[in-house]
């Protein structure tokens, strides 16, 4: 059986806001997330784990914060991108694990929510998606709540 893993690693900082745009969903929040297009740390790295999965670089080489074309993009562009190339290249997705490191917001109330939105998206089963969130234990830059970092594995087989 023909199978590749993914690995995607992304960070945002926060700022000035009072809604926060992760995995497809607008929450509210007292800030939001820094970044070149929307921001949304969760499809960012999604989309570098599929890229990666299929030796095709990462998000910035197909979408460089550079090009003014992607200033305030809906990253589900990229995501859908990269979710074509995979189709593409004859492979499906088998699994995602998304790890949402993040003091604030609480994410356990959002991810089925999350779920679902991915689900719609990449046309899969709701149960070959895990999303899940941990702390770092006020450590680090996501401890003194400055922004949101993700990590996420795919698990693509050939169809």
């Amino acid at each position: 059986m023909d199978m590749r893993i993914g690995h995607g690693f992304d960070v945002h900082r926060f700022k000035k806001g009072n809604l926060l745009r992760l995995c497809g969903l607008d929450i509210e929040f007292d800030k939001e997330l820094d970044g070149h297009s929307d921001a949304d740390v969760a499809l960012h790295a999604l989309t570098d784990a599929l890229l990666g999965a299929l030796g095709k670089g990462d998000i910035g080489r197909w979408f460089p914060p550079s090009d003014e074309r992607w200033k305030g993009a809906d990253s589900s562009i990229f995501l859908k991108f990269a979710n074509e190339k995979m189709y593409q290249e004859g492979y499906s997705i088998s699994n995602i694990d998304l790890t949402i490191i993040c003091e604030q917001p609480k994410i356990n109330q959002y991810s089925e929510k999350m779920k679902k939105w991915l689900k719609k998206i990449l046309k899969l089963d709701l149960d070959t998606i895990n999303i899940k969130a941990t702390t770092t234990e006020s450590l680090g830059f996501t401890g003194r709540k400055e922004g949101i970092a993700v990590l996420c594995t795919v698990l693509l087989v050939k169809l």
